[in-house]
């Protein structure tokens, strides 16, 4: 099951962006910065009591004037909409109520979402006489915390959990791979899909994906399912003009989430834009599968080398991705569409195969001989044995007699060798590290 969603919204200078950095700062969120991965943090991996969850940032460009405070509150409360499992209404207690507020609160109980509304910068334990004004919003009973000193965070992280939806979702086929087709606007992504199931002949009528409101299409080819997830399949009529970027990529983040396998689309014509990398970065730190697509091929004027110099630049820009397979596609002239769906094939399988003990640790012990692990101050790491943990990513365990002692650069090593040995192409590799007689550290 996919990690639910959480959305903060509220307007400027109530402290969204406060509660969103102290709960990272506490690491309650675990966030790590992947070399080569420029973006903005709009969210958070985060777990409470066991339960994990993503949470999202919506806090934009802040207005210049007043006048269009509403309408930023009311794009930031689309994206949640959109987005999320549970809405975090977040107001200021000091401020008290503002028309804004009320207008907002009106649009997110005709949501059908959850919504915990919070009043924020409540920095005693004494409530003011204006936190009661705060039920006339009609979301319930209003959660009082103060994001600063850290007051009510542990009863608002417990309201959330609570709120989360109970179960697998019906709607999904635990059977089927899911196929998440990511990218900035406009390179293609809704043309693929129809392009691909024109081809297959096996046209479905669209069902809702979930909570989220992705639009998801099920095929089937031979024995094999798939559900393609679409972020473009919902056009709203209002425009996000200000922060079409940020919406885009918390578009993406809900579909990364629900997906097996990536497919990061490009436009030839553009290249490699710093939206895409923030997209890829997602995925790549979701530990999913990516097969990246670039499409518009069709529109490149070649020469001897343009394929190989173009597959350099995409290596160059996204080289924490370089275990992707890259493929040249043109939607519109049908080049190389049926390389979409065995490739996909290709890499659910990878990212869900397991590799024995014995073979592992036989690939181990070679690569050791190959090149002998590093030493500090006279004490050498030893890597006592192996083993592989989980799928969807491959997750590895190395029993050695020093974590310290493990450098990047050796992780690294290690991960190539086993790539060269067995693949794991299209997915990410995770190592981690135990000393004798520590508990499970993943």
């Amino acid at each position: 099951m996919s990690k639910p969603i959480v959305a903060v919204v509220g307007r400027p200078n109530v402290g969204k962006s406060t509660f969103f950095n102290k709960i990272v700062g506490r690491r309650i969120s675990i966030v790590e910065d992947t070399p080569g991965v420029t973006r903005d943090r709009i969210y958070a991996e985060a777990e409470w009591n066991g339960v994990s969850f993503v949470l999202i940032d919506t806090g934009g460009i802040e207005p210049n004037t007043n006048d269009i405070i509403l309408s930023q509150m009311r794009n930031q409360a689309q994206i949640a909409m959109e987005t999320a499992d549970v809405i975090l209404f977040m107001t200021d207690g000091r401020e008290g109520i503002t028309s804004a507020d009320s207008e907002v609160a009106s649009m997110l109980m005709k949501t059908g979402k959850d919504v915990i509304l919070v009043v924020n910068k409540i920095d005693g334990r004494d409530l003011p006489d204006n936190y009661y004004d705060f039920f006339e919003l009609g979301l319930g009973e209003p959660i009082p915390i103060s994001s600063v000193n850290m007051l009510g965070l542990g009863d608002l992280l417990d309201e959330i959990v609570n709120r989360f939806p109970k179960g697998k979702d019906l709607s999904e086929d635990d059977d089927a791979v899911k196929i998440a087709i990511i990218g900035k606007p406009n390179v293609g992504k809704s043309s693929l899909i129809n392009a691909i199931l024109g081809e297959e002949r096996v046209i479905v009528s669209n069902i809702a994906g979930t909570t989220r409101d992705s639009i998801d299409t099920p095929f089937t080819q031979g024995d094999d399912k798939y559900i393609f997830i679409d972020t473009a399949g919902i056009r709203r009529k209002s425009k996000i003009s200000e922060n079409i970027e940020r919406y885009s990529v918390l578009r993406a983040v809900s579909a990364i989430e629900r997906s097996d396998v990536c497919l990061l689309m490009l436009d030839a014509e553009d290249g490699v834009t710093e939206q895409d990398k923030k997209i890829a970065g997602i995925a790549h730190e979701a530990g999913k599968g990516v097969i990246i697509v670039v499409n518009k091929w069709d529109l490149i004027e070649k020469e001897t080398n343009t394929l190989n110099e173009f597959t350099k630049e995409i290596r160059n820009e996204l080289s924490f991705m370089l275990y992707a397979p890259v493929l040249f596609i043109s939607v519109h002239t049908r080049q190389r569409l049926d390389r979409v769906i065995p490739l996909i094939k290709h890499v659910a399988n990878q990212c869900a195969m397991r590799i024995p003990t014995g073979q592992l640790n036989d690939l181990i012990s070679d690569a050791i001989m190959m090149n002998q692990p590093p030493s500090d101050k006279g004490k050498k790491l030893k890597i006592y044995y192996a083993s592989q943990v989980g799928v969807k990513p491959p997750l590895f365990a190395f029993f050695v007699n020093s974590r310290e002692l493990t450098h990047f650069s050796y992780s690294r090593y290690l991960e190539n060798k086993i790539r060269e040995g067995f693949g794991f192409e299209g997915t990410s590799i995770k190592m981690v590290y135990r000393e004798k007689g520590e508990k499970d550290a993943y």
